[in-house]
């Protein structure tokens, strides 16, 4: 009989004890940042009839890119690659009850057939904030605020990243009216704006000569030039600065400025590759040579709501990776040491197995996670056990310890012991939960609840 492989499936991942640490630790900070701007959670099915995707969010997403299959009841559905057709949805089905400005996230779960790679999987985590309800560049303002704040409550500072900024209208009013182009040739040259930085110049231009036609390539590509050179609004050709779209990107980095984002970039060349954004688009970019790429992005897609039969609502949103972040926090030094979330583990001294069965029963009824070795193995064997599965403390329990009732309590980082009363041990366990809180957010008390 062949033996089963023990490697997980392609382009996903297998989550360890140390590796669901680390997730954890995201999420937890996550959730504490957009708490604190007034987001409230809310989930969604992992299936979806396959016309929610196909709708809007484009052909390559749904051709390629899903997992699809027909159902026991003969309807197509696909595995989630995405959440915001879904939310959209929701929000659609209850247009009317829903207090506005309605701010919503989730942390969610998702599958992409792509090809994996550093970054990329076929099964991956988000992050997913959307604000519905609000017109005007404030909307916008306060994801991107949002997005920084994320950064910043890892630990980033703003040389560590940059936010690159456009607009889809800016980006229309470009194709349309400075390069000539029709609705067919811009959507063409969209998409290739969006490859720019993954295919070489050469490819690029001759793509580019393609989509314009011999005789209108020269004067187009020397526009294209022109629009290239621009490394600010104030750069940008006379015909696109004047431009309504461009008056509201200037309005969003003035909020920007007041809210104290200052590595905010205004970049012709962003395009945000799906379809269903409708004017900003943003995008977090790591400035770390070793992982220089989009750590994640947004925009707004005012026109999704309307599809599923509702008055249109105004939405803008973004959607954080987990991977992404992870490479982030790593390439930047970033991570804290990531402990157990057991608090004690305790060791079984002589023949009190049963006393420190009775003793764990206690502590846990006072909120202390606290592992009892009951293997009768050497001391040695159980203090290597303790250390190996990073447990931030170590207890011995012999006769002494359970007459006395005062217990010796190792740190496993310093060595150093401290002989405690019951009541002292809790108290020193959550005062070092407060303590790791405040330092770096991988325990949250709420979830003590």
């Amino acid at each position: 009989m062949t033996s089963l492989s023990s490697e997980s499936y392609k382009g996903a991942r297998d989550w360890y004890p140390e590796d669901m640490r680390v997730r954890n630790y995201i999420f937890r900070t996550w959730r504490r940042v957009v708490r604190s701007y007034g987001y409230e959670a809310y989930d969604a099915p992992l299936l979806e009839p396959i016309e929610v995707y196909a709708a809007k969010s484009g052909q390559e997403l749904v051709n390629e890119q899903t997992y699809q299959f027909i159902d026991r009841g003969e309807r197509r559905v696909a595995i989630r690659p995405e959440m915001t057709p879904s939310v959209s949805r929701m929000i659609a089905a209850r247009r009317q009850e829903i207090a506005y400005p309605a701010r919503w996230y989730s942390i969610a779960q998702f599958m992409r057939y792509e090809r994996p790679q550093r970054g990329r999987e076929r099964e991956f985590w988000q992050l997913n904030c959307d604000i519905f309800g609000v017109e005007g560049a404030l909307a916008e303002a306060e994801i991107i605020s949002m997005g920084n704040e994320l950064m910043k409550s890892f630990g980033a500072t703003e040389d560590m990243y940059t936010i690159r900024v456009n607009n889809r209208q800016v980006i229309n009013f470009m194709m349309a009216h400075y390069l000539g182009l029709d609705a067919i040739q811009a959507q063409l040259m969209t998409k290739l704006f969006d490859r720019k930085n993954k295919i070489a110049p050469e490819t690029f231009r001759d793509q580019a000569i393609d989509i314009f036609g011999q005789d209108a390539a020269p004067a187009g590509l020397q526009k294209i030039a022109q629009l290239l050179a621009a490394k600010t609004m104030a750069d940008l050709p006379e015909a696109i600065r004047d431009s309504e779209s461009v008056r509201e990107v200037q309005e969003l980095f003035t909020h920007l400025e007041r809210a104290g984002v200052k590595n905010a970039v205004f970049d012709i060349t962003l395009m945000r590759g799906l379809d269903y954004y409708t004017g900003t688009v943003f995008e977090f970019f790591d400035t770390h040579p070793e992982n220089n790429r989009s750590l994640f992005g947004g925009g707004r897609y005012d026109g999704l709501v309307g599809l599923f039969g509702a008055e249109p609502v105004s939405a803008v949103g973004f959607a954080p990776g987990l991977t992404m972040t992870e490479l982030f926090l790593k390439s930047h030094n970033l991570l804290p040491e990531m402990f157990s979330t057991t608090d004690v583990y305790m060791i079984v001294v002589g023949d009190t197995l049963k006393g420190a069965m009775k003793l764990t029963q206690e502590f846990r009824n006072e909120g202390v996670n606290i592992e009892l070795d009951f293997t009768g193995r050497k001391i040695d064997k159980q203090l290597k056990t303790a250390v190996k599965k990073n447990i931030p403390y170590i207890m011995f329990i012999g006769e002494d310890e359970l007459s006395k009732e005062i217990y010796p309590l190792k740190n496993t980082v310093t060595s150093e012991e401290t002989k405690l009363s019951f009541e002292r041990v809790v108290s020193a366990i959550k005062d070092r939960r407060s303590k790791q809180s405040s330092e770096d957010d991988d325990f949250d008390v709420s979830e003590l609840a």
